[in-house]
C-alpha cells in the first residue's frame, strides 16, 4: 500500500507514511471487514476490531477514533477498489459500446457484494448514510464514464449517473433482500432500467 487515498485522508486521525505502518492499517481494515459480517455494525467495537487485527488497541485509536470512522475508511477503500476494477474494465471495452461499458459497472458491483468482506453492509459509504455513498459513486463514474466516452463531465452528464445510481441502487436492494446472492431476474430488470435510462444521453 504504502500511500493512502485522498479521499482517505478525512476518515483517518493520521495517514501512515512508512509501508508497516500502512500493513497495519489494512489488517485493522481487514479485520473490521470481517467483523461487520460476522456481527454487524450494532456489535463492532474498536476493541474487538484490534484483536482480531492483532495489533494493540492504540494501533487503532492512531489511526480511527470510533467506529463509524473505521466504517466510513472501509466503504472509502470499497470506492477506490471498484474504480480501479471499472477502469480496468473499461480499458478492455470500445468506447463505443456504451452497453457494454454498463454491464460491466454493474457486474463490478454485482462481483464485490457477493464476494468482498464486509461490503454487504458498508458498500460505499457508512451504513447510516447510504445516499452519501451513491453521490461519491455517480462523482466517480462522471469522471470514469466520462473519459471512456469522450465526453464532458459536466453538471448534466453527473445528473443522469447520480439519477441511475439512485435508480439502481434501490432495486438491487430489493434483489439482494429476496435472494442473498441477488435475484437474477431483479438484477436484469436492472440492467433494462439503465440501458433505457441511459439511451437517452449516451445513444
Amino acid at each position: 500500500m504504502g500511500t493512502v487515498p485522498e479521499d482517505h485522508e478525512n476518515t483517518l486521525r493520521r495517514a501512515p507514511v512508512q509501508q508497516r505502518s500502512a500493513e497495519r492499517l489494512d489488517r485493522i481494515l481487514e479485520a473490521c471487514a470481517v467483523l461487520l459480517d460476522e456481527t454487524g455494525y450494532e456489535h463492532l467495537s474498536t476493541r474487538a476490531v484490534a484483536a482480531r487485527a492483532g495489533v494493540p488497541i492504540g494501533s487503532v485509536y492512531r489511526f480511527f477514533g470510533n467506529k463509524r470512522a473505521m466504517a466510513d475508511a472501509l466503504a472509502r477503500r470499497n470506492l477506490d477498489m471498484y474504480a480501479e476494477r471499472i477502469a480496468a474494465r473499461l480499458a478492455t471495452l470500445p468506447a463505443a459500446d456504451w452497453h457494454a461499458m454498463i454491464d460491466a459497472v454493474l457486474d463490478e458491483y454485482l462481483d464485490m457484494k457477493r464476494t468482498v468482506p464486509g461490503f454487504a453492509l458498508v458498500e460505499f459509504g457508512p451504513p447510516a448514510t447510504p445516499y452519501e455513498g451513491n453521490s461519491l459513486v455517480a462523482d466517480r463514474l462522471t469522471g470514469l464514464l466520462g473519459a471512456h466516452l469522450g465526453r464532458t463531465p459536466d453538471e448534466a452528464l453527473h445528473r443522469t449517473f447520480l439519477v441511475a445510481v439512485e435508480a439502481a441502487d434501490a432495486v438491487l436492494q430489493l434483489a439482494f433482500r429476496t435472494d442473498p446472492e441477488g435475484d437474477p431476474a431483479l438484477v436484469t430488470e436492472v440492467r433494462i432500467l439503465l440501458r433505457a435510462y441511459l439511451a437517452k444521453t449516451l445513444d
